[in-house]
């Protein structure tokens, strides 16, 4: 099931928390939606699950409008918010059994659906508990399973992880790539690591608008467009000639030896452009020894940085 978002706008008077966005997620893919606080995640969540209307543009769930098609749009989507809506004084299994009412799943298939639940979310040590007894990564399995519980197609989980020991955050990571496997599911979060652990794209929002879309190694390759290797090189006489002649190569940006005891050096190529080709015949010609030849990869928190800092 796909979600089609179409320039989509929310004002509150002058100020955009979101500004004309546009962007899908296919069917089975796990979408990373990032930003700093403020950027218009929560905004663009709530739209899309027509918990908020929005001030100009549309969103399509597989053809239906949130504008003309709000009620069956809702049907199709299960929606874990921040601020997970638990009763804290209901036990586990009552509180799914109100949920699925909720919903309108057929009274007769309701114990079923709970059982279901109980048993993807990992849920039947604690089942019988109240949900005020329960740890906070229990409570977001809890969470998790009010939001599946009729079967949607859609999964919108906002800050999912937040707050949870590093342990509970492993454990509703793999849950999620699970879910993942069936549903199409648009994660909100702005913590970096569970971004790549989790997601097969990341959608980057700041001030409103979208600034980056792609897998995590095409916003590697597109943050500075240039490839960094670390070399090292050995049987040479003369450790400025190997710089020298480095920096002669046509691909060749700059060159900028490591300060410390490994002798490596870093090359940065031009935009566009490898260097390994030419290091490679450099050294074949030179009769030097090329020990290390590594590519460095941009980290995703340095493009999330300047993607979103002024």
């Amino acid at each position: 099931m796909s979600i089609v978002v179409e320039e989509l706008s929310k004002n509150y008077g002058r100020q955009k928390a979101v500004d004309n966005i546009s962007f899908q997620v296919n069917t089975g893919e796990i979408l990373g939606f990032l930003g700093p606080n403020g950027a218009g995640k929560t905004t663009t969540m709530k739209i899309i699950t027509c918990f908020m209307s929005p001030t100009s543009g549309d969103v399509n769930i597989n053809g239906l409008s949130i504008h003309t098609e709000k009620e069956n749009v809702k049907k199709k989507i299960g929606y874990l918010p921040e601020n997970n809506p638990l009763y804290f004084d209901m036990p586990v299994l009552e509180y799914l059994a109100f949920t699925a009412a909720l919903q309108g799943i057929d009274k007769n298939k309701i114990q079923d659906k709970i059982a279901e639940m109980v048993f993807i979310c990992g849920l039947d040590e604690e089942k019988h508990k109240k949900i005020g007894e329960l740890s906070k990564g229990y409570r977001q399995r809890v969470g998790l399973a009010q939001a599946m519980i009729h079967n949607p197609e859609i999964l919108i989980l906002d800050e999912p992880t937040t707050g949870l020991d590093p342990n509970q955050i492993i454990e509703i990571r793999k849950l999620i790539k699970r879910i993942g496997k069936e549903k199409t599911v648009i994660l909100s979060t702005h913590i970096l690591p569970e971004v790549e652990a989790t997601c097969d794209r990341i959608l980057i929002i700041n001030k409103g608008k979208i600034v980056a879309d792609g897998t995590p190694e095409t916003l590697r390759r597109q943050s500075h467009n240039n490839e960094i290797l670390r070399i090292s090189i050995s049987d040479a006489a003369d450790r400025n000639e190997i710089i020298s002649s480095l920096q002669n190569l046509e691909s060749v940006n700059m060159v900028d030896p490591l300060r410390d005891d490994s002798g490596a050096l870093i090359i940065q190529s031009k935009a566009g452009l490898s260097s390994r080709k030419n290091i490679f015949h450099l050294c074949v010609d030179k009769q030097w020894v090329l020990t290390e030849m590594t590519p460095i990869e941009t980290k995703l928190e340095d493009i999330f940085r300047e993607l979103t800092t002024d």
